[in-house]
Protein backbone atom coordinates (compact mmCIF):
# COMPACT_ATOMS: atom_id res chain seq x y z
CA UNK A 1 0.00 0.00 0.00
CA UNK A 2 1.74 3.05 -1.01
CA UNK A 3 1.86 5.67 1.61
CA UNK A 4 0.74 9.16 1.51
CA UNK A 5 1.99 12.51 2.46
CA UNK A 6 -0.82 15.53 3.03
CA UNK A 7 -1.09 18.96 2.79
CA UNK A 8 -3.57 21.21 4.41
CA UNK A 9 -3.42 24.50 2.99
CA UNK A 10 -3.57 26.22 -0.90
CA UNK A 11 -1.60 29.46 0.20
CA UNK A 12 1.73 29.93 -0.55
CA UNK A 13 3.67 27.54 2.48
CA UNK A 14 1.06 24.91 1.07
CA UNK A 15 1.75 24.79 -2.53
CA UNK A 16 5.39 24.84 -2.00
CA UNK A 17 5.19 22.55 0.42
CA UNK A 18 3.43 19.83 -2.14
CA UNK A 19 5.92 20.99 -5.04
CA UNK A 20 8.80 20.86 -2.53
CA UNK A 21 8.00 17.16 -1.40
CA UNK A 22 7.26 16.23 -5.50
CA UNK A 23 10.52 17.59 -5.92
CA UNK A 24 12.46 15.29 -3.54
CA UNK A 25 10.30 11.94 -4.26
CA UNK A 26 11.19 12.96 -7.88
CA UNK A 27 14.87 13.17 -7.23
CA UNK A 28 14.87 9.94 -5.84
CA UNK A 29 12.89 7.86 -8.22
CA UNK A 30 10.34 6.83 -5.58
CA UNK A 31 6.59 6.40 -7.16
CA UNK A 32 5.38 4.46 -4.00
CA UNK A 33 4.23 7.46 -2.21
CA UNK A 34 1.20 9.87 -2.98
CA UNK A 35 0.56 13.73 -1.73
CA UNK A 36 -2.29 15.13 -1.40
CA UNK A 37 -3.27 18.77 -0.96
CA UNK A 38 -6.58 19.45 0.60
CA UNK A 39 -7.90 22.90 0.12
CA UNK A 40 -11.44 24.78 -0.20
CA UNK A 41 -10.31 25.68 -4.03
CA UNK A 42 -7.80 24.76 -6.42
CA UNK A 43 -6.34 28.20 -6.51
CA UNK A 44 -3.16 30.44 -5.19
CA UNK A 45 -4.75 33.45 -3.57
CA UNK A 46 -2.49 36.15 -3.97
CA UNK A 47 -3.28 37.75 -0.15
CA UNK A 48 -0.57 40.79 -0.15
CA UNK A 49 -2.69 42.02 -2.90
CA UNK A 50 -5.97 42.00 -1.50
CA UNK A 51 -5.37 46.24 -0.71
CA UNK A 52 -6.02 46.69 -4.59
CA UNK A 53 -8.46 46.95 -6.85
CA UNK A 54 -9.79 44.83 -8.95
CA UNK A 55 -8.96 42.19 -6.17
CA UNK A 56 -11.45 39.42 -7.74
CA UNK A 57 -8.84 38.40 -10.14
CA UNK A 58 -6.05 38.09 -7.29
CA UNK A 59 -5.48 34.48 -8.12
CA UNK A 60 -3.52 31.83 -9.62
CA UNK A 61 -5.36 28.49 -10.97
CA UNK A 62 -3.48 25.55 -9.49
CA UNK A 63 -5.38 22.25 -11.12
CA UNK A 64 -2.65 21.73 -14.09
CA UNK A 65 0.34 22.77 -11.89
CA UNK A 66 -0.57 20.54 -9.50
CA UNK A 67 -1.48 17.50 -11.79
CA UNK A 68 1.80 18.14 -13.76
CA UNK A 69 3.37 17.50 -10.71
CA UNK A 70 1.42 14.47 -10.13
CA UNK A 71 -0.10 16.26 -6.48
CA UNK A 72 -3.34 15.16 -6.33
CA UNK A 73 -5.94 17.48 -4.89
CA UNK A 74 -8.84 17.43 -2.57
CA UNK A 75 -11.39 19.91 -2.36
CA UNK A 76 -12.56 20.31 0.95
CA UNK A 77 -12.12 22.26 4.43
CA UNK A 78 -10.34 20.71 7.19
CA UNK A 79 -11.91 21.03 9.91
CA UNK A 80 -10.68 18.04 12.29
CA UNK A 81 -6.78 16.76 13.15
CA UNK A 82 -6.32 13.04 14.80
CA UNK A 83 -2.56 12.71 16.04
CA UNK A 84 -2.84 9.51 17.38
CA UNK A 85 -5.03 7.74 14.49
CA UNK A 86 -3.35 10.41 12.09
CA UNK A 87 -6.61 11.18 10.20
CA UNK A 88 -7.82 14.41 8.98
CA UNK A 89 -11.40 15.14 9.06
CA UNK A 90 -12.57 17.45 6.21
CA UNK A 91 -15.97 18.54 4.97
CA UNK A 92 -16.71 18.78 0.88
CA UNK A 93 -18.02 21.37 -0.73
CA UNK A 94 -21.52 19.96 -0.29
CA UNK A 95 -20.92 20.01 2.87
CA UNK A 96 -20.58 16.09 3.34
CA UNK A 97 -18.10 14.98 5.97
CA UNK A 98 -15.00 12.88 5.06
CA UNK A 99 -11.54 11.53 6.82
CA UNK A 100 -8.07 10.76 4.98
CA UNK A 101 -5.17 8.88 6.47
CA UNK A 102 -1.46 10.16 6.41
CA UNK A 103 1.84 8.87 7.09
CA UNK A 104 3.27 12.35 6.80
CA UNK A 105 1.18 15.36 6.80
CA UNK A 106 2.09 19.19 6.59
CA UNK A 107 -0.36 22.13 8.19
CA UNK A 108 -0.23 25.23 6.25
CA UNK A 109 -3.68 26.55 6.72
CA UNK A 110 -2.54 30.43 7.44
CA UNK A 111 -3.79 32.83 9.29
CA UNK A 112 -6.88 34.93 9.57
CA UNK A 113 -7.66 38.37 10.88
CA UNK A 114 -8.67 38.61 14.53
CA UNK A 115 -12.03 40.29 15.21
CA UNK A 116 -12.19 40.96 18.86
CA UNK A 117 -15.26 42.08 20.04
CA UNK A 118 -15.52 45.65 19.41
CA UNK A 119 -19.45 46.29 19.31
CA UNK A 120 -20.30 46.80 15.04
CA UNK A 121 -17.05 45.05 13.94
CA UNK A 122 -18.85 42.53 12.95
CA UNK A 123 -21.88 44.36 11.08
CA UNK A 124 -20.37 47.28 10.08
CA UNK A 125 -16.08 46.81 9.36
CA UNK A 126 -14.65 45.87 5.76
CA UNK A 127 -11.28 44.01 6.05
CA UNK A 128 -9.06 43.11 2.69
CA UNK A 129 -8.06 39.57 4.61
CA UNK A 130 -9.95 36.83 2.41
CA UNK A 131 -10.72 37.85 -1.30
CA UNK A 132 -14.20 37.30 -0.79
CA UNK A 133 -14.07 40.22 1.57
CA UNK A 134 -11.66 42.45 -0.14
CA UNK A 135 -14.44 42.21 -3.28
CA UNK A 136 -17.02 43.28 -0.93
CA UNK A 137 -14.96 46.31 -0.11
CA UNK A 138 -14.60 47.08 -3.15
CA UNK A 139 -18.24 46.62 -4.17
CA UNK A 140 -18.99 48.92 -1.41
CA UNK A 141 -16.40 51.63 -2.40
CA UNK A 142 -18.27 51.32 -5.74
CA UNK A 143 -21.73 51.49 -4.34
CA UNK A 144 -20.62 54.91 -2.46
CA UNK A 145 -21.05 57.16 -5.77
CA UNK A 146 -24.98 56.37 -5.44
CA UNK A 147 -25.16 58.28 -1.95
CA UNK A 148 -25.93 61.64 -1.34
CA UNK A 149 -22.65 63.60 -0.76
CA UNK A 150 -21.45 64.25 2.74
CA UNK A 151 -18.33 63.73 4.95
CA UNK A 152 -19.55 60.07 6.50
CA UNK A 153 -19.79 59.42 2.49
CA UNK A 154 -16.29 60.54 2.10
CA UNK A 155 -14.19 59.50 4.47
CA UNK A 156 -12.10 56.26 4.99
CA UNK A 157 -11.17 55.04 8.16
CA UNK A 158 -8.08 52.41 8.33
CA UNK A 159 -8.03 50.38 12.04
CA UNK A 160 -4.48 49.75 12.75
CA UNK A 161 -1.28 51.19 11.29
CA UNK A 162 0.81 48.77 10.23
CA UNK A 163 2.15 46.91 7.16
CA UNK A 164 -1.36 46.05 5.44
CA UNK A 165 -3.11 48.91 6.71
CA UNK A 166 -0.50 51.27 5.73
CA UNK A 167 -0.95 49.77 1.90
CA UNK A 168 -4.34 49.82 2.68
CA UNK A 169 -4.96 53.92 3.32
CA UNK A 170 -2.11 54.61 0.88
CA UNK A 171 -3.97 53.29 -2.39
CA UNK A 172 -7.44 54.76 -1.19
CA UNK A 173 -6.86 57.97 -2.11
CA UNK A 174 -6.90 57.03 -6.02
CA UNK A 175 -9.48 54.42 -5.46
CA UNK A 176 -11.97 56.77 -3.66
CA UNK A 177 -11.24 59.49 -6.60
CA UNK A 178 -11.97 56.56 -9.21
CA UNK A 179 -15.29 56.32 -7.72
CA UNK A 180 -16.06 59.73 -6.09
CA UNK A 181 -14.26 61.69 -8.93
CA UNK A 182 -11.60 64.06 -8.18
CA UNK A 183 -13.71 67.12 -7.53
CA UNK A 184 -14.35 65.73 -4.13
CA UNK A 185 -13.10 66.55 -0.85
CA UNK A 186 -11.58 62.79 0.74
CA UNK A 187 -10.27 61.81 4.13
CA UNK A 188 -8.40 58.53 4.71
CA UNK A 189 -7.52 58.13 8.57
CA UNK A 190 -5.45 55.83 10.11
CA UNK A 191 -6.03 55.03 13.51
CA UNK A 192 -3.30 53.28 15.66
CA UNK A 193 -2.31 52.93 19.23
CA UNK A 194 1.00 53.92 18.19
CA UNK A 195 2.84 57.08 19.60
CA UNK A 196 3.91 58.28 16.26
CA UNK A 197 3.18 57.43 12.88
CA UNK A 198 4.15 53.61 12.19
CA UNK A 199 5.87 53.24 15.31
CA UNK A 200 5.43 49.44 14.96
CA UNK A 201 7.45 49.63 11.34
CA UNK A 202 10.64 51.21 12.97
CA UNK A 203 12.53 54.31 12.65
CA UNK A 204 14.29 53.26 9.72
CA UNK A 205 10.99 53.26 7.40
CA UNK A 206 9.03 55.83 9.34
CA UNK A 207 10.49 58.97 7.46
CA UNK A 208 9.46 57.96 3.89
CA UNK A 209 6.22 56.52 5.19
CA UNK A 210 5.71 60.05 7.24
CA UNK A 211 6.57 61.87 3.90
CA UNK A 212 3.87 59.65 2.18
CA UNK A 213 1.17 59.95 4.23
CA UNK A 214 1.57 63.54 4.07
CA UNK A 215 1.66 63.86 -0.02
CA UNK A 216 -1.18 61.69 0.08
CA UNK A 217 -3.34 63.40 2.79
CA UNK A 218 -3.42 60.79 4.76
CA UNK A 219 -4.12 61.73 8.39
CA UNK A 220 -2.75 59.47 11.41
CA UNK A 221 -4.97 59.48 14.97
CA UNK A 222 -2.54 58.23 17.26
CA UNK A 223 -2.13 57.12 21.03
CA UNK A 224 -6.03 55.86 20.06
CA UNK A 225 -7.82 52.82 18.67
CA UNK A 226 -11.35 51.85 17.94
CA UNK A 227 -13.89 50.99 20.76
CA UNK A 228 -17.65 50.99 18.59
CA UNK A 229 -18.72 51.10 14.73
CA UNK A 230 -21.82 51.73 13.33
CA UNK A 231 -23.37 52.25 9.91
CA UNK A 232 -22.37 56.29 9.91
CA UNK A 233 -18.95 56.49 11.73
CA UNK A 234 -16.76 55.45 14.55
CA UNK A 235 -16.23 56.09 17.59
CA UNK A 236 -12.54 56.12 19.29
CA UNK A 237 -11.32 55.02 22.45
CA UNK A 238 -10.62 58.43 23.83
CA UNK A 239 -14.22 59.25 23.33
CA UNK A 240 -13.99 61.05 19.65
CA UNK A 241 -16.05 60.25 17.23
CA UNK A 242 -14.92 60.21 12.90
CA UNK A 243 -18.30 60.12 10.80
CA UNK A 244 -17.55 57.38 8.17
CA UNK A 245 -19.43 54.97 6.05
CA UNK A 246 -16.61 53.04 5.94
CA UNK A 247 -14.38 51.65 8.28
CA UNK A 248 -11.60 49.05 7.23
CA UNK A 249 -10.30 46.66 10.43
CA UNK A 250 -6.54 45.58 9.89
CA UNK A 251 -5.52 44.93 13.47
CA UNK A 252 -4.16 41.92 14.41
CA UNK A 253 -3.75 37.88 12.86
CA UNK A 254 -3.92 34.88 14.42
CA UNK A 255 -2.55 31.47 12.59
CA UNK A 256 -5.59 29.16 11.95
CA UNK A 257 -8.18 27.35 14.31
CA UNK A 258 -6.34 24.33 13.33
CA UNK A 259 -2.98 24.42 15.30
CA UNK A 260 -5.38 24.67 18.66
CA UNK A 261 -6.03 20.62 17.92
CA UNK A 262 -2.32 19.70 17.90
CA UNK A 263 -1.13 18.76 21.41
CA UNK A 264 1.95 21.16 21.22
CA UNK A 265 3.19 24.74 22.06
CA UNK A 266 1.82 27.48 20.57
CA UNK A 267 2.66 31.46 20.44
CA UNK A 268 1.11 34.56 21.49
CA UNK A 269 -0.62 34.74 17.60
CA UNK A 270 -1.12 30.67 17.61
CA UNK A 271 1.89 29.62 15.66
CA UNK A 272 3.10 26.26 16.13
CA UNK A 273 6.65 25.74 17.60
CA UNK A 274 8.83 23.60 15.40
CA UNK A 275 12.31 22.27 15.17
CA UNK A 276 14.58 23.44 12.36
CA UNK A 277 13.55 20.93 9.92
CA UNK A 278 9.83 22.55 10.73
CA UNK A 279 8.75 19.23 12.56
CA UNK A 280 6.40 20.56 15.23
CA UNK A 281 7.29 20.30 18.48
CA UNK A 282 6.00 16.97 20.43
CA UNK A 283 4.63 15.49 17.17
CA UNK A 284 5.98 12.43 15.08
CA UNK A 285 4.77 12.77 11.69
CA UNK A 286 3.24 16.75 11.43
CA UNK A 287 5.10 19.35 10.03
CA UNK A 288 4.29 23.17 9.63
CA UNK A 289 4.60 25.71 7.14
CA UNK A 290 3.19 29.47 6.62
CA UNK A 291 1.89 31.60 8.70
CA UNK A 292 0.49 28.14 11.25
CA UNK A 293 4.96 28.05 11.84
CA UNK A 294 6.60 29.87 14.49
CA UNK A 295 10.25 28.93 12.51
CA UNK A 296 13.32 30.36 13.59
CA UNK A 297 14.87 32.14 10.57
CA UNK A 298 18.48 32.56 12.14
CA UNK A 299 20.72 32.30 15.36
CA UNK A 300 20.15 35.53 16.37
CA UNK A 301 16.40 35.49 17.73
CA UNK A 302 14.91 35.97 14.56
CA UNK A 303 11.76 34.22 13.95
CA UNK A 304 9.74 34.07 10.24
CA UNK A 305 6.95 36.75 10.01
CA UNK A 306 3.42 36.09 8.68
CA UNK A 307 4.09 36.84 4.75
CA UNK A 308 4.50 35.45 1.83
CA UNK A 309 8.36 35.98 1.72
CA UNK A 310 8.82 33.54 4.89
CA UNK A 311 5.95 31.47 4.25
CA UNK A 312 7.39 30.58 0.05
CA UNK A 313 10.87 29.37 1.93
CA UNK A 314 9.00 27.59 4.82
CA UNK A 315 6.96 25.90 2.32
CA UNK A 316 10.00 24.71 0.22
CA UNK A 317 11.07 23.36 3.42
CA UNK A 318 8.37 21.81 4.88
CA UNK A 319 7.79 19.70 1.61
CA UNK A 320 11.13 18.54 1.06
CA UNK A 321 11.57 17.66 4.78
CA UNK A 322 8.48 15.85 5.02
CA UNK A 323 9.40 13.71 2.05
CA UNK A 324 12.64 13.00 3.86
CA UNK A 325 10.98 12.21 6.74
CA UNK A 326 9.59 9.69 4.97
CA UNK A 327 11.86 8.34 2.84
CA UNK A 328 14.95 8.41 5.18
CA UNK A 329 17.25 10.78 3.84
CA UNK A 330 18.69 13.91 5.06
CA UNK A 331 16.55 16.94 5.98
CA UNK A 332 17.12 20.36 4.69
CA UNK A 333 17.33 22.80 8.05
CA UNK A 334 15.15 26.00 7.33
CA UNK A 335 17.00 29.27 7.79
CA UNK A 336 16.46 31.80 5.90
CA UNK A 337 18.81 35.13 7.38
CA UNK A 338 17.99 37.54 4.84
CA UNK A 339 14.62 39.69 5.40
CA UNK A 340 13.68 42.57 3.33
CA UNK A 341 10.54 44.97 2.92
CA UNK A 342 8.90 46.40 -0.09
CA UNK A 343 6.14 48.50 1.34
CA UNK A 344 3.71 50.20 -0.49
CA UNK A 345 2.88 53.73 -0.36
CA UNK A 346 0.05 54.87 -3.15
CA UNK A 347 0.84 57.25 -5.37
CA UNK A 348 3.98 57.93 -3.95
CA UNK A 349 5.91 55.64 -4.57
CA UNK A 350 7.08 52.42 -2.39
CA UNK A 351 9.64 51.70 -0.18
CA UNK A 352 12.37 49.10 -0.46
CA UNK A 353 14.36 48.02 2.95
CA UNK A 354 16.95 44.90 4.21
CA UNK A 355 17.47 44.04 7.45
CA UNK A 356 15.09 43.42 10.26
CA UNK A 357 16.13 47.10 11.89
CA UNK A 358 14.59 48.17 8.18
CA UNK A 359 17.29 50.11 6.28
CA UNK A 360 16.21 51.55 3.57
CA UNK A 361 17.66 51.09 0.31
CA UNK A 362 15.09 52.18 -2.66
CA UNK A 363 12.49 54.92 -2.89
CA UNK A 364 9.03 56.33 -4.83
CA UNK A 365 9.40 55.26 -8.35
CA UNK A 366 12.15 52.41 -8.39
CA UNK A 367 10.69 50.97 -5.07
CA UNK A 368 7.33 50.65 -7.20
CA UNK A 369 8.88 49.42 -10.00
CA UNK A 370 10.16 46.34 -7.72
CA UNK A 371 6.82 46.16 -5.75
CA UNK A 372 5.22 45.88 -8.81
CA UNK A 373 7.30 43.02 -9.57
CA UNK A 374 7.08 41.19 -6.87
CA UNK A 375 3.12 41.57 -6.24
CA UNK A 376 2.85 40.50 -10.42
CA UNK A 377 5.51 38.06 -11.04
CA UNK A 378 7.70 36.83 -8.21
CA UNK A 379 5.12 35.31 -6.19
CA UNK A 380 2.57 33.75 -8.23
CA UNK A 381 3.28 30.28 -8.62
CA UNK A 382 5.52 28.38 -11.70
CA UNK A 383 4.32 27.51 -14.82
CA UNK A 384 2.41 23.81 -15.17
CA UNK A 385 5.58 22.61 -16.85
CA UNK A 386 7.02 19.15 -14.81
CA UNK A 387 10.44 20.15 -14.65
CA UNK A 388 9.89 24.05 -14.55
CA UNK A 389 7.97 23.62 -11.23
CA UNK A 390 9.86 20.74 -9.72
CA UNK A 391 12.81 22.88 -10.08
CA UNK A 392 10.84 26.12 -8.43
CA UNK A 393 10.51 24.11 -5.44
CA UNK A 394 14.36 23.42 -4.13
CA UNK A 395 14.30 24.83 -0.63
CA UNK A 396 18.28 26.16 -1.30
CA UNK A 397 16.35 28.95 -3.97
CA UNK A 398 16.91 32.26 -1.71
CA UNK A 399 13.39 33.83 -1.66
CA UNK A 400 14.75 37.81 -1.09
Amino acid sequence: MKQHILVIGAGFGGLWSALSAARLLDMHGRHDVDISLLAPQAELRIRPRFYEPDVHAMFAPLEALLDTVGVRFIKGTAERIDEQARIVGYRDEAGQPHELGYDRLVLATGSQLARPPVPGLQDHAFDVDQIESAVRLENHLKSLKDLPASNARNTVVIAGGGFTGIETATEMPARLRAVLGDDQHIRVIIVDRGPKIAAAMGDGIRPPIVEASEHLGIEWELNTSVSAVDADGVTLSDGRRIESRTLIWTVGFRASPLTEQLTSVRDGQGRLHVDQNLKIFGQDNIFAAGDVAYAATDDLGNFAAMSCQHAISLGRHAGNNVAADLLGVPPTAYRQPKYVTCLDLGAWGAVFTEGWDRQVKLLKQEAKELKSQINSIWIYPPAADRSTALAAADPMIPVA
